[in-house]
């Protein structure tokens, strides 16, 4: 996450598995989650202050729920590590706070930074490393795996893994057959917001396609505002782009491949994604600031600053996850109603379903830290980060009642239809040298390429180098 940061986050190849090679279910569910979420901005709800209303079939609670037995843990402490800043962390902690109140417990949260396997290789050096951590990439998992920090699930987490996650969610914490990581926390990175009003004075509406978005875009900007902010500050939001025009593009079956490096970046697939994305980024007038001023531009301003200015803010549209609402509500446009969304249009014959995550993954082997992970695999954890707002669960069995508005319901029950039909984060599965380093890799690339968008060829030489150099062939 990065943002789940960081976004479908099947974040992220050396990772050991990716999801099975497309059929025409994984068509179908696509499309399925595309309806889902364009169905949101057309009647979704406000504020994350709103209820949401659930359904009274739903399993467990809104509440926090009882749905998993943990053990007394009186005077046990525990670590957790994240890189979550901000309204993230905030939330995360009445988490920990609840499983404090349940089992006795004490648990400190400990600030990570990116990248966070460098963090706790400090840590671990320096003989305190945290019971748990939450890893944004399969292949930071991997790492921690051949480095010996991370320990297997015990039985009771991986019941109740199993329990409430598809097997698809469960194959991506595992390393070589044995579980390590439970997905936590998970981010739907298919979709674009926009700006309703700035939509209604350009006479515009939601695109489906590629071609259409490029209208779109044409229409905002003759009507005087800016089409596009972009958070170029931040590498992982460009990834992102480039991840959705590609898997809609190439196919599943050659996103699997380039994702473990089985196909070159210097593959015609790339040229053509490449090329589809400048047609974007290679417009200075369609980006707020120009390219230089989007390479300042860090990933929070450039949600805020499409949802402030009234009827003339520095952009139409910003490109993100569902974790966009958490920065949306920074500022006065109510989800819903003045900041919309739609799914990243089909550039090819499907949209996109690209998704991120963060999972839990225990470094140091107790009593404790194997309840907490059970904890947070159970729906009661999940539940109550879900009425906060700005978070969404792959666990199928989190009640939709427990989600603030109509918005994230709807957004985690596509989440939850998509079942194995998804793709996790691209970047988030490559070693984290070249998919998860601020100025390294493909974040550094694609900074690059959004400054000089006609070198394509040029991008994607480096993108192969450094590609190359971190895969180890």
């Amino acid at each position: 996450m990065r943002r789940t940061s960081r976004i479908i986050r099947i974040r992220r190849s050396p990772d050991h598995h990716v999801t099975p090679p497309p059929t025409r279910r994984t068509v179908r569910a696509a499309a399925a989650l595309a309806a889902g979420v364009l169905a949101v901005s057309l009647t979704a709800c406000g504020g994350d202050d709103e209820g949401g209303g659930g359904d009274a079939k739903d399993k467990g609670s809104g509440d926090t729920g009882t749905t998993v037995t943990l053990p007394k843990l009186d005077g046990q402490t525990l670590e957790v590590a994240a890189v979550w800043t901000g309204a993230e962390q905030k939330n995360f902690k009445q988490v920990l706070a609840e499983f404090e109140k349940r089992t006795g417990a004490k648990v400190t949260f400990v600030p990570a930074q990116d990248p966070i396997i460098n963090f706790l290789g400090s840590k671990i050096a320096g003989g305190a490393p945290p019971d748990v951590a939450m890893l944004p990439q399969p292949g930071a998992i991997k790492q921690a795996v051949e480095k010996n920090w991370a320990k297997p699930l015990g039985p009771e987490a991986t019941k109740e893994l199993t329990k409430n996650y598809s097997q698809g969610w469960q194959d991506i914490g595992k390393v070589d057959g044995k579980q390590y990581g439970v997905y936590y926390k998970a981010a739907n990175k298919s979709l674009i917001w926009y700006n309703a009003q700035v939509f209604e004075n350009a006479g515009a509406a939601e695109p489906k396609t590629w071609d259409e978005l490029l209208n779109t875009a044409q229409m905002v900007y003759d009507s005087g505002v800016t089409p596009f902010s972009v958070g170029g500050a931040d590498g992982w939001t460009l990834t992102d782009w480039f991840e959705n025009i590609y898997l809609s593009q190439a196919g599943p079956e050659k996103y699997d491949q380039l994702a473990k490096h089985e196909i070159k970046w210097t593959d015609p697939s790339v040229k053509e994604a490449l090329t589809t994305l400048a047609q974007v980024w290679g417009k200075k007038d369609y980006l707020a600031g120009g390219p230089n001023g989007a390479l300042q531009t860090e990933f929070p301003a450039s949600v805020t600053q499409t949802f402030t200015g009234g009827d003339q803010p520095k952009a139409g549209m910003v490109y993100e996850g569902d974790f966009v609402q958490v920065n949306i509500g920074e500022t006065k446009a109510e989800v819903g109603t003045d900041a919309k969304v739609f799914p990243f249009p089909a550039v090819g014959d499907a949209p996109p379903v690209v998704s991120g995550g963060d999972a839990a993954v225990i470094l140091e082997d107790s009593e404790a830290a194997q309840a907490l992970v059970t904890f947070l695999a159970s729906p009661d954890a999940a539940s109550v980060q879900a009425k906060l707002g700005g978070y969404l669960s792959p666990n199928r069995n989190v009640p939709s009642s427990a989600y603030p508005n109509e918005v994230q319901q709807k957004m985690a029950k596509a989440l939850v239809d998509a079942g194995d039909d998804f793709r996790f984060d691209m970047s988030d599965q490559a070693p984290q040298a070249f998919g998860g380093t601020p100025g390294k890799g493909e974040w550094k690339a694609l900074q690059d390429f959004l400054k000089n968008p006609a070198d394509v060829v040029g991008t994607q030489a480096r993108l192969e180098a450094d590609a190359a150099a971190a895969y180890g062939n």
